[in-house]
């Protein structure tokens, strides 16, 4: 079987890149069609991807490319409407919420779209940049936006089986495409407690530091807390920069770290504090679990999949600093076990994602 997948475009290391990943890892000898690919981005995590078969389109050759991945919305259209792949048995999409990356011409392939959510920008969720509050540029950007709202619509009607990552993103497929679709989780690189290291007094929060993801609102709370709080990952559009300029010396940021370091902060600290806002899925809660390690998350979107709350965390309601700190003081008299966590993330395995990806293709291609 001839098989290609298709990608948004890549540039910073998510939840996507590891579905991306270990979609390569099923089929390694598929290559890959994206719109740019901006190596130098991807930190520790770049020499992995060197060994795909990665295709970047013309758009790879516009200057300044890493400052115009939004911009690059309307050109990305005519960019995969000439994407022909008539010539392979299966075309496997993993598709961000960036682009459009269905609109690929499929001839007699089976075209398979593994969504992590519909354009979240599109639809009225938070995004790392919010170009609506922007003078000038709000109207632009809502008229492009209703042109694009068609486009995507239009686009997801050409795909013969969606995949949602989440119920959450099965909940969305349904409402703004009129789709049905097959749930499988994202695979989840779990050690499963395998960092045995002691517990240390510090919580932790991080991932790709973007808008969405609410760090600041992490940062207020132990601000007032006064606890100690180390923040991993790598800023984006700007917003590591500010969370360093309001966080006080309780708060340590550490960077983009290895797989390795990440897995020893997740296993030493007392718990890990999630507060994105509509989230896809959460693969991060997760691999925290998998370390014995108890999450505090707002209660929305996809994490409510995994996190079970008084089991293997504790969630708090509002996306507000008095909810969160609410949420800490209750954790600190909580006994969650180390165990409990671990068989919760050991749900959400890359064996679970792979043996259910081969049983839709063997069933749909």
């Amino acid at each position: 079987m001839k098989v290609v997948i298709v990608h948004d475009y890549i540039k910073e290391y998510g939840g996507a890149e590891k579905v991306l990943e270990e979609l390569h890892n099923l089929f390694p000898k598929a290559p890959i069609f994206t719109t740019v690919y901006l190596p130098k981005f991807l930190g520790p995590h770049r020499e992995r991807f060197e060994k795909m078969d990665i295709r970047p389109s013309v758009l790879q050759y516009i200057p300044f490319k890493s400052k115009l991945i939004s911009p690059l919305r309307l050109l990305a259209i005519p960019v995969f409407k000439s994407l022909d792949f008539s010539k392979y048995d299966l075309v496997i999409v993993s598709a961000t919420g960036a682009y459009q990356p269905n609109l690929i011409k499929k001839g007699t392939a089976k075209h398979i779209c593994y969504c992590h959510t519909p354009p979240r920008y599109l639809y009225g969720y938070a995004t790392a940049r919010n170009w609506q509050k922007l003078p000038g540029i709000n109207v632009l950007a809502a008229i492009a936006n209703h042109f694009l709202r068609i486009v995507d619509f239009k686009s997801a009607q050409n795909v013969d089986l969606f995949i949602a990552n989440s119920k959450e993103i099965k909940s969305r497929i349904e409402r703004f495409y009129r789709r049905d679709s097959v749930l499988v989780y994202p695979p989840v690189s779990l050690s499963l407690g395998s960092h045995n290291f002691q517990k240390e007094n510090y919580y932790l929060a991080g991932g790709r530091l973007a808008r969405p993801k609410r760090v600041d609102l992490a940062i207020k709370a132990f601000n007032r807390l006064n606890l100690p709080l180390i923040v991993f990952g790598k800023g984006f559009a700007g917003y590591g920069k500010e969370l360093k300029k309001i966080a006080k010396n309780n708060i340590k940021f550490v960077g983009e770290i290895t797989e390795d370091e990440k897995m020893k902060l997740m296993s030493q600290a007392k718990a890990f504090i999630f507060c994105a806002q509509d989230e896809d899925f959460g693969i991060t809660p997760v691999e925290v679990m998998s370390q014995g390690t108890p999450v505090i998350a707002l209660n929305s979107g996809g994490v409510k999949e995994s996190v079970i709350d008084g089991k293997t965390g504790i969630f708090f309601e509002k996306p507000e600093v008095n909810s969160l700190i609410s949420a800490v003081k209750r954790f600190e008299k909580t006994t969650i076990s180390k165990e409990d966590c671990i068989k919760q993330a050991n749900n959400f395995s890359k064996e679970s994602f792979d043996k259910k990806i081969k049983e839709i293709i063997n069933k749909y291609a």
